[in-house]
């Protein structure tokens, strides 16, 4: 689904489905260097079981025009800017990694249109090592190597999404450089996300504005952002925290276990 979002085009996956803006909402938000099909099992469930999905693309990410926006603040008006071009009022917000600070200043900012929250694989603050912003800014194909090792905690991940068998190292690093590369020459979204992310600093004044009810779901053996820095941030909240048995990629490597924490989530 193509929207006009701040004159620029942004793109949103609706999870197979007619996008009704008169059912109830839920908006995925991707991470650093990712794009939506990390939601695309999340999305096709919801959207065939009652709900209106948007899936996004981040500006500058994919099929959403660029550049990348400036923080998490710009992130979040834009995300609001995108339902109010579709015509939706409230929504249900969940986000991965970079897309879940994303997802809480998006609720801390307009809480009385935020119906829940989910934040998966989360942390406050969610500081990037300066090994990994260095690598990032000289190599950054060598930083999707070192960040593709520390975001999967298995070897070999069965059953997987999409399904028993796929490669979730190969296809996490494969989209990594597509998104890259998708930026144009002279770009770097992949350390663009993560300097983001870095420099957040308002987490914890958005979510004491947060009305709805919260939930973090959480990777046990997540590295890059491991379950004991959510500590503040879950008090503050008052959320209810979801343990999966996987690393920081809960939707490819705990699909089934993911998908039941959102579930239940939403309910």
């Amino acid at each position: 689904m193509k929207l006009t979002v701040d004159g620029r085009s942004a793109y949103a996956y609706t999870g197979g489905k007619p996008f009704d803006a008169t059912r109830p909402c839920v908006v995925f938000i991707h991470g650093a260097g990712h794009d939506h099909t990390g939601f695309t099992l999340l999305a096709r469930w919801f959207a065939h079981h009652g709900h209106a999905v948007l899936a996004v693309d981040l500006p500058g990410h994919r099929r959403s025009e660029g550049p990348p926006l400036a923080d998490v603040a710009a992130y979040a008006r834009w995300l609001w800017a995108l339902l109010d071009a579709a015509g939706v009022r409230q929504a249900a917000l969940v986000g991965h990694s970079m897309g879940s600070l994303i997802a809480l200043e998006a609720a801390g900012l307009a809480p009385e249109r935020a119906s829940r929250l989910v934040m998966i694989g989360t942390a406050y603050p969610m500081k990037v090592s300066d090994t990994l912003l260095a690598t990032a800014r000289e190599w950054p194909l060598a930083a999707m190597g070192m960040v593709n090792v520390w975001s999967v905690s298995s070897i070999a991940s069965k059953p997987s999404f999409p399904g028993p068998g796929a490669w979730v190292h190969g296809s996490n690093l494969a989209l990594m450089r597509r998104v890259q590369a998708n930026g144009g020459p002279g770009s770097n979204v992949f350390l663009h996300g993560f300097e983001v992310c870095n420099a957040y600093q308002g987490g914890l004044k958005a979510a004491a504005r947060v009305r709805c009810p919260a939930t973090l779901v959480l990777g046990r053996a997540d590295q890059m952002t491991p379950p004991r820095a959510t500590k503040d941030l879950a008090a503050a909240l008052k959320a209810r925290i979801v343990h999966v048995p996987s690393g920081h990629l809960q939707m490819a490597e705990a699909p089934d276990a993911t998908l039941a924490a959102v579930r239940e989530a939403l309910a």
